[in-house]
């Protein structure tokens, strides 16, 4: 992500180096709120103050841009004046049924200078869209990770001129960029997961901007992760990181988007003629970093696109994880503590219901494994019905079970979390939901759909090919 500041014509100085603002106010304003620390989670207390001296604590190097790092500056208050305290519980709930456009202009009005959007490089571009709309002047941050795709840095590019704005970027740090690699290599995400290379490239670095922050805007839609966003409010007090004032309740996270669709927010973006990423048009929905990233296919959720070499439970890279729900994928075998059933599966309920599709029980499936005569060809998915890449998959995989109806193909369903996790990737060479497999008539052991196209087509080509 990267900070940015919208400009007009003029530009005020701070600590030694121009920082162009946007237009609605020319002038630079000294931050007029603050924060500190409360009991309730849900509110802060705020604190008008006189004009101050802005004084950088902790600054980062100079670049040859001049952009000082707004939002890692700290500043000092002479006097404080009042004290009211806002529930922003409360305005969330107030603020459910606005619109994306009020609830950034209320973001703006709240918080002025001391607020700032995040901006991935992805359809979050309609963020900045409605910051515009507003009128107010506003600030973009976003994070370079250094492994970003090439139309991703092009993009920020042509963001920045079509809006008149300099954005701020932040780094990770070199150091623990260069013990990361030398220690692991370049690629070590696909060996161990991606949390440490996350950690490290883009929550470390999220962390140093919110710090010289009273609140930030985010992008998060319920739609994009329903297992693990579906909860998100339009304004919260951010549960993990913290703002300019220090401690846990300093800091406010605005979601204006978080009721909206993804096809509504694409109808806005052409509507309003809003540059996007070029990698949209290549079949990437959910943008991140080169070699996490790639196009999602037919019947496949847009998280899919990320991580895919891992299980569902971890499409978080930590910078939203205030907003995992605890009762989701992440609960599953006793990794959480949300609801479960008596044999420690998450409660959820079941998917792929048909009369065309054949639920197996685990003696079922071990039948049917054991068999090498087979009267009939079998399709099994080995699913979790939390698992959103499995729902992603529900209505295609239904619609094959209709059509090979009477076909004599099988098509059948095994429930493979919980209890049968570890017999499902010993014995049915399990690795992530969902898996799919055919049992042919004339082997036990069952040949896996090695492809993630999961429509219905390519499924029934798969079919066809070994029957």
């Amino acid at each position: 992500m990267a900070f940015a500041v919208t400009s007009s014509s003029s530009s005020t100085a701070i600590s030694g180096s121009s920082f162009p603002r946007s237009s609605a106010s020319p002038d630079l304003k000294v931050p007029q709120i603050g924060a500190v620390r409360l009991a309730d989670r849900h509110a802060t207390v705020s604190l008008s103050r006189r004009r101050c001296a802005v004084k950088p604590v902790n600054p980062e190097p100079k670049r040859n841009d001049s952009i000082v790092p707004f939002a890692a500056t700290i500043a000092a208050p002479e006097i404080w004046e009042k004290v009211e305290v806002e529930d922003f519980e409360q305005l969330a709930k107030e603020l459910g049924n606005a619109s994306p456009l009020e609830i950034m202009d209320k973001a703006l009005e709240k918080f002025g200078n001391d607020i700032a959007i995040a901006f991935s490089g992805a359809e979050d571009v309609a963020l900045i869209e409605y910051a515009k709309l507003t009128g107010r002047p506003f600030r973009v941050f976003s994070l370079d990770t250094g492994r970003l795709n090439p139309e991703t840095y092009r993009f920020f590019n042509e963001v920045e001129k079509h809006y008149g704005i300099r954005m701020e970027y932040m780094f990770p740090d070199a150091v623990e960029v260069q013990a990361l690699v030398r220690s692991k290599g370049l690629f070590s995400f696909y060996e161990d997961g991606h949390q440490e290379c996350c950690r490290v490239r883009k929550v470390r670095p999220l962390r140093r901007a919110l710090k010289g922050l009273r609140a930030w805007i985010t992008g998060q839609r319920k739609d994009q992760s329903p297992g693990t966003r579906s909860e998100v409010p339009v304004v919260q007090v951010d549960p993990v990181f913290e703002g300019l004032d220090g401690g846990i309740g300093s800091l406010v996270k605005w979601n204006p988007v978080a009721n909206v669709d993804g096809k509504d927010i694409w109808n806005f973006l052409r509507a309003m003629n809003v540059p996007v990423n070029t990698l949209h048009s290549q079949g990437y929905v959910s943008i991140g970093c080169e070699p996490c990233t790639r196009p999602v296919l037919p019947g496949q959720h847009e998280r899919e696109g990320r991580w895919w070499w891992e299980n569902a439970k971890a499409k978080e890279c930590g910078l939203h994880k205030g907003n995992l729900k605890q009762d989701s994928a992440a609960e599953l075998n006793g990794n959480g503590n949300g609801a479960s059933h008596a044999n420690g599966t998450a409660t959820q309920s079941d998917i792929f219901n048909s009369q065309s599709l054949v639920t197996l029980s685990r003696s079922g499936i071990e039948n049917l494994a054991r068999l090498e005569n087979r009267k009939e060809l079998w399709l099994v998915v080995l699913y979790a019905p939390w698992c959103r890449f499995c729902q992603a998959m529900e209505e295609s995989y239904v619609e094959l079970a209709e059509k090979l109806a009477g076909s004599g193909v099988k098509v059948a369903k095994f429930r493979a979390d919980g209890e049968q996790k570890e017999y499902a990737k010993t014995e049915l060479q399990l690795g992530s939901f969902p898996t799919i497999l055919f049992f042919p008539k004339h082997s036990s052991k069952p040949i896996k759909y090695a492809s993630e196209k999961r429509d219905v087509d390519s499924l029934m080509a798969f079919i066809n090919a070994l029957r």
